[in-house]
């Protein structure tokens, strides 16, 4: 008992508006059986009076801004009421509106709660390991650069950092949305926001908590749910001629039925509650759903710029494809067998920080083989590598290195569009060749396919690669619109130059940032939340994965379409209601309780934004 008493005392509180009008109508229906029944009629008529004027002072607030809002029906609603003797029916539209208010005030808590979830997670203190070795715990904000941290068992990592304990498995789901753990050795970095596993690591942070992963996804959240956006905007489209059909209709009644009753008692039931509510309902209920699926949409401008674009432009490397070569095939020369190849490649690439080299490592390991220890290794930037592997010179990089290590001219490879070569020389012989392959996306050609039923029809490929490489890509994801060689100012005059508008650009890298900063729409991809390309676009996917491209389109879709049909089923009852109340139907108080149940109907239908529906 004493639970419930202390949540309606919190709600009390933090409503009221809703309080004061239901303590007005307590009082008031308590005087009307005592001798003081004419002072319930006043405190009636002051406080409903009161709230009119209240409300009529945001209208003209409103009005100097240059909306039209429709609160005007409410206020002339409330006068009209008390004027034809219709105190209770104004005190219930006086409760609609503040308990209206409340709704929409709790909708959005609801709709929130996962973006708040987010931001509780935000790491707030950090240990921090003292010269002498001594563990301290300081706030997060103080941790520099370079300095030594402990985060243990089960712990947010509270900074970016590089690791200095041998291993440690992490859980990176809140950053990639990858389920599992993930393994990490000395030297691996660890993005802040991760989940250390069931031992204690070390760390050298690299950055500070401003600057670090979590903390710049946090920062994209509170703007997010700061944006203050043209929710209202939506309603407010269909004000000025929903207060004309409303005044049309109660005047029209009042002049036939030469009853000015009449007038009060249309206006009562075209109070406009489900416009008001409705689209913000809808838009914050969008916003929950988005932040469920790691999309981080900056504005409702952007969820209506998304319900109305019709190009969508593409980066390749990264985006489309996974951005990191792939080992495709291993082709041995004369008496070398293909995995002893790959052994003396990866063996002298263990020693190279090169992409490719690392691509070789990974394919090696991918085979079960077991790499030598290479000795003398000699890198020349850009060109390959040399080393000693088990008493034998081995050479990898290019062809016109290892045609220089041979002192003979190598044969090239035949590849074919999209797949580099590096070449392999093993004790002063030509090895053979290991060609790589930027792989497309597993789910790449499917998000584009979806993407097409959602209504875009121009799908565009823009990438810095040559044509060939891009035409290869583009084919096998049925694309027919590529450019290939494209700066980045050539990628801005491309998106802004597509004809069909509003047109949305999805990139990774930091050279994406002046396309995603120049379009309508900038869609950042991947969980780099510190990069340019971040930073400069209007949605962030927080995971990896090109399929949530598609998730955003439809989120932003079905958000707005459910915010004007929740509007539209507000319009459509309301008018229902003053009709029967044109021809005398529904008397003032009981239209004006009927119009509370409209609330409730538009606020439900709003909150289907949460969910999935028709495709989308």
């Amino acid at each position: 008992m004493g639970a419930v008493l202390g949540r309606t005392l919190a709600a009390a509180r933090r409503f009221p508006w809703v309080t004061a009008t239901i303590g007005v109508a307590i009082v008031a229906g308590v005087l009307a059986f005592t001798p003081w029944a004419e002072a319930g009629f006043w405190l009636i008529v002051t406080y409903v009076v009161a709230m009119a004027l209240r409300s009529a002072w945001a209208m003209v607030r409103a009005l100097l801004r240059g909306i039209f809002g429709v609160d005007i029906i409410a206020v002339t609603a409330i006068v009209a009421a008390v004027l034809v003797g219709e105190e209770w029916a104004a005190l219930v539209v006086v409760l609609m509106l503040t308990t209206g208010q409340a709704l929409e005030e709790y909708a959005a808590h609801r709709a929130q709660r996962d973006l708040t979830a987010l931001l509780s997670r935000n790491p707030q203190t950090a240990h921090r390991v003292t010269a002498s070795g001594e563990i301290e715990e300081v706030p997060v904000t103080a941790v520099m650069s370079g300095e030594r941290i402990l985060v243990r068992a089960n712990e947010l990592v509270p900074v970016d950092g590089l690791l200095v304990s041998a291993a440690g498995a992490f859980d990176q789901s809140s950053l990639t949305g990858e389920s599992l753990p993930v393994e990490k050795v000395a030297g691996d970095e660890i993005l802040s926001g991760t989940v250390n596993g069931a031992a204690s690591v070390i760390l050298d942070s690299v950055r500070e908590a401003k600057d670090s992963q979590y903390q710049l996804i946090v920062a994209l959240v509170e703007r997010a749910a700061a944006t203050k956006a043209p929710v209202v905007r939506l309603a407010d489209r269909f004000a000025l001629p929903f207060a004309l059909a409303a005044y049309a209709i109660a005047g029209a009644a009042w002049w036939v039925s030469q009853d000015p009753a009449r007038f009060a008692e249309v206006l009562v039931v075209a109070t406009p509650c489900p416009l008001i509510i409705a689209a913000p309902v809808a838009f914050m209920a969008g916003m929950s759903r988005a932040a469920r699926e790691g999309i981080i949409i900056r504005s409702s401008a952007t969820r209506e710029s998304l319900h109305r674009a019709r190009t969508f432009a593409f980066d390749k490397t990264g985006t489309l494809t996974r951005g990191t070569p792939t080992l495709l095939e291993v082709r041995s020369e004369g008496s070398t067998a293909a995995d002893a190849l790959l052994r003396a490649a990866a063996s002298v690439e263990a020693t190279s920080a090169h992409v490719l080299a690392a691509a070789t490592v990974s394919g090696a390991e991918a085979r079960g083989i077991v790499l030598d220890h290479a000795e003398d290794a000699f890198e020349t930037t850009a060109s390959g590598v040399t080393a000693e592997v088990v008493g034998q010179t081995v050479a990898v990089g290019k062809r016109d290195f290892i045609a220089a290590h041979l002192g003979s001219d190598v044969r090239p490879a035949q590849i074919d569009g999209g797949e580099i070569a590096i070449y392999v020389a093993i004790a002063g012989a030509f090895g053979g060749v290991l060609v790589f392959r930027d792989q497309l996306r597993e789910n790449a050609a499917e998000t584009l396919e979806r993407i097409r039923a959602l209504g875009i029809r121009n799908l565009m490929m823009l990438t810095g690669d040559g044509q060939v490489t891009a035409d290869h890509i583009a084919s096998s994801l049925g694309l027919t619109d590529v450019h290939a060689n494209c700066l980045p100012a050539d990628k801005v005059a491309l998106v802004a130059g597509a004809s069909a508008r509003p047109a949305a650009m999805v990139g990774d890298g930091i050279n994406d940032a002046p396309v995603l900063a120049a379009a309508d729409i900038g869609i950042a991809m991947g969980a780099r939340g510190a990069t340019a390309a971040s930073e400069a676009a209007d949605i962030v996917i927080l995971r990896d994965d090109v399929s949530r491209v598609a998730d955003a389109l439809a989120i932003g879709r079905r958000t707005v379409n459910v915010g004007l049909q929740s509007i539209w089923v507000g319009i459509g009852l309301s008018l229902g209601l003053m009709v029967l109340a044109a021809f005398g139907f529904v008397p003032a108080l009981v239209g004006a309780w009927l119009q509370e149940g409209v609330d409730v109907v538009a606020i439900a239908w709003a909150l289907r934004a949460t969910r999935p529906g028709s495709g989308q």
